[in-house]
């Protein structure tokens, strides 16, 4: 799917302020990286540079990294690194949700909050930590990969 067809897709203008609202300047890349970022949730920094590379040929793999960086640092991207597997980036931000990761084919999902408030899970012992956010990783098989294994069988 491209960007074009993202049925929910924002605009440039919006993005914009988005960037600009963190204290960021609006760039090419950082546009680029955002649209990528809005088709391919939970995409990996080679990921968004293929994609990124296709609309702005020039666009090096240090700038992408450099822009996820930026993105990350200023809270306007999340990054997340599931078990195994490189690091991975999303927009969805603030609301302490957590990922579900296919154990077969490693695609990731997004869980709300598992109960309550965040951080939604509170330690028994926090050794004198002030709580701020908690992160669950939920691993099982994607309906595609029980699809198959069934099929298999």
């Amino acid at each position: 799917m491209t960007y074009a067809e993202f049925p929910e897709a924002e605009t440039a203008t919006s993005m914009a302020g988005s960037i600009r609202s963190v204290g960021l300047k609006v760039t090419e890349p950082r546009l680029a990286v955002m649209r990528a970022l809005t088709v391919a949730p939970h995409s990996s920094a080679d990921h968004l540079f293929a994609a990124v590379s296709i609309e702005l040929p020039l666009t090096s793999r240090q700038a992408v990294y450099g822009v996820l960086s930026a993105f990350t640092d200023s809270g306007l991207v999340r990054k997340i690194e599931p078990a195994g597997s490189a690091a991975l980036f999303e927009r969805r931000v603030g609301d302490n949700h957590h990922h579900i990761v296919c154990t077969r084919c490693s695609a990731v999902h997004d869980v709300d909050c598992a109960v309550g408030s965040a951080p939604c899970l509170l330690p028994t012992d926090n050794a004198g930590f002030t709580v701020q956010a908690a992160e669950v990783t939920y691993w099982g098989l994607c309906p595609s990969c029980q699809a198959h294994i069934a099929a298999l069988a």
